[in-house]
């Protein structure tokens, strides 16, 4: 899993820019469910984490937005992957093994951007 091979070179910049006071958000796939065991309280008391899914309701009704944005970031050769099927799995394990861990998990529903806002306005 790819997860595998490159947390441990971000969990290494996260330090590095918590090191040099800079701002970092980290994409949620490289991500581990137990992060939090690879900091110490020095680095956590500078971490915000923020676990955003998707409700199941919310996937079926914006598959088309969620799937169009698929090469924003980067550009994907080939996404036939990208599946409502697929991207509720996903989203399911991510949900369980996040709370699991004892993390806190947003699920947006209605709308990505009320989510945000309630999220940066705490």
């Amino acid at each position: 899993m790819m997860r595998d091979y490159l947390w441990p070179i971000v969990r290494e910049i996260i330090k590095t820019a918590i090191e040099n006071r800079q701002n970092l958000i980290v994409e949620g796939c490289y991500v581990p469910f137990d992060w939090r065991n690879d900091f110490t309280d020095e680095y956590l008391v500078d971490i915000r984490f923020i676990c955003l899914a998707m409700t199941g309701d919310y996937i079926d009704k914006h598959f088309g937005d969620i799937a169009g944005k698929s090469s924003v970031i980067e550009s994907r050769q080939e996404d036939s992957d990208c599946t409502i099927a697929n991207l509720k799995e996903n989203n399911r394990q991510c949900c369980e093994g996040f709370l699991r861990a004892g993390e806190r998990v947003t699920l947006i529903d209605e709308s990505f951007e009320k989510e945000m806002e309630t999220l940066l306005d705490v």
